[in-house]
């Protein structure tokens, strides 16, 4: 039987007028990487604050390892580890100190605090900069002490707020290899981010939110084959007349097309051999081009499809 760590029952937050929340459910087992996505304003924040109740809400229920959370349930909370979006650790503290400072909040006992905190450091890669301050690291060493901070005192459920924003490639790969292993070690994680392809990575079930609303959720797969689009081809082409695209447009089974700077994006809805039938159209009308291939959809190509493609104010 599968253990419910984190059950959001018809949660409801306003802000005056606003509905930040509008009767929000989301259900996360036990050892799940969860992936909390929604375009910005869509909830997500509110929804991790209220969890922490850190927020009050309208009306609803959260229940966090089976129990009613309330703003006073430290126990609950120490088994909580948070590593939000905004670095927050102190600039006049060392890395080490930072560490033990944050660990020192769930664990008294020094000895073992002290074994937690240099656990935490080893497993961030942070060993060669205990002594640094924080004004001293690099983006990517700075988002991985902000891990080790949230981390240290080894919560049993771990929310991560985009954790990855504007580090390099191998910081990134870093910090999520780290995620990785701390499911593997027994954690549940809360997972949320705009990079799609890092929830496809390492995300086992995903929910996408708007409007305060859960809209759809699954595994990645299941999130593909839900969605209009089966598959698209992409053809690398120079000066594509408008008359052969809306004749692309209207060969079976396509139903989309944009072409910019050279680039011509065909979506398709269902099919078999819809990358014959172009390949054919250009033959058949002379027309020659560099590349063409196709693809299936991406959890990119769910995310917009669902949510719409205009752009969102910031959270």
């Amino acid at each position: 039987m599968s253990e419910t760590i984190v059950e959001v029952k018809n949660l409801v937050k306003r802000y005056k007028e606003l509905i930040a929340l509008d009767n929000f459910n989301m259900k996360i087992e036990k050892g799940e990487v969860f992936g909390l996505l929604g375009p910005n304003g869509s909830g997500k924040t509110t929804t991790i604050n209220c969890i922490l109740s850190l927020l009050d809400f309208d009306n609803g229920e959260i229940d966090v390892f089976g129990e009613k959370m309330k703003s006073n349930r430290f126990d609950l909370k120490k088994k909580i580890g948070i590593v939000m979006q905004d670095v927050a650790v102190f600039d006049e503290l060392s890395v080490e100190e930072n560490i033990d400072y944050f660990c020192g909040l769930y664990i008294d006992d020094k000895n073992l605090r002290k074994q937690y905190v240099d656990e935490a450091i080893k497993f961030v890669g942070l060993e060669d900069f205990t002594k640094f301050k924080p004004k001293k690291l690099s983006g990517g060493l700075l988002r991985r002490l902000n891990i080790a901070c949230g981390i240290a005192h080894k919560p049993e459920l771990i929310i991560l707020d985009e954790p990855t924003v504007a580090v390099d490639p191998q910081s990134r790969n870093k910090i999520l290899e780290g995620i990785t292993e701390l499911n593997k070690q027994g954690a549940t994680i809360i997972y949320t981010s705009h990079y799609m392809e890092e929830v496809e990575q390492i995300c086992t079930h995903i929910l996408i939110m708007d409007k305060g609303k859960n809209v759809t959720e699954g595994t990645a797969d299941e999130l593909k084959r839900s969605i209009k689009n089966t598959e698209n081809i992409i053809v690398y082409i120079k000066n594509l007349d408008k008359k052969h695209i809306e004749a692309i447009n209207n060969i079976n089974h396509v139903y989309e097309v944009s072409y910019m700077s050279g680039r011509l994006q065909i979506k398709c809805a269902g099919g078999r051999h819809n990358i014959t039938h172009v390949i054919s159209y250009f033959a058949d009308n002379n027309l020659d081009y560099d590349r063409i291939y196709s693809e299936l959809p991406t959890l990119n190509d769910v995310f917009l499809e669902i949510t719409g493609k205009n752009l969102r104010d910031k959270e």
